[in-house]
């Protein structure tokens, strides 16, 4: 069997950046970190206890983030799956009838990321996590 690649992260769009923040602490607990205009007004959402490379630290749990609704082509929930080529993920991508929206941009501290339209029109993105600190590579 070949490899899967996993899905690492949820992404949603939002429309009021303290509403959501407010929401998400009060109804789940999470921790929000509110990030500035240099990086897109993203909020990212720590679901579940990481370590100190930001890995979640219980098995199938992930963490995500909202990006602002007017920011993107296709204002829809999404996922984030990891990849170990970006470059090759996006032939498999086309290849398979999706369509990439835009060029992969590097995460600061945490990969290369793009995303896609898939078969059936959904918004979905890969990343290519950089190596962690340490591991070789």
């Amino acid at each position: 069997m070949s490899k899967m690649d996993p899905v690492v992260h949820f992404e949603m769009p939002y429309e009021n950046k303290e509403r959501l923040v407010k929401f998400y602490q009060q109804a789940f607990g999470w921790q929000m970190q509110k990030l500035g205009p240099e990086m897109g007004e993203y909020v990212t959402a720590a679901t579940t206890e990481t370590d100190e490379n930001r890995m979640v630290k219980t098995p199938g749990a992930i963490n995500g983030g909202f990006y602002p609704k007017t920011s993107v082509e296709i204002p829809q929930p999404s996922v984030v799956i990891s990849v170990d080529d970006i470059k090759s993920a996006i032939v498999k991508v086309t290849d398979a009838g999706g369509k990439i929206i835009g060029e992969p941009t590097d995460i600061p501290g945490i990969g290369h990321y793009v995303s896609f339209t898939d078969s059936e029109g959904n918004r979905v993105s890969i990343l290519q996590a950089f190596m962690a600190a340490g591991t070789a590579g």
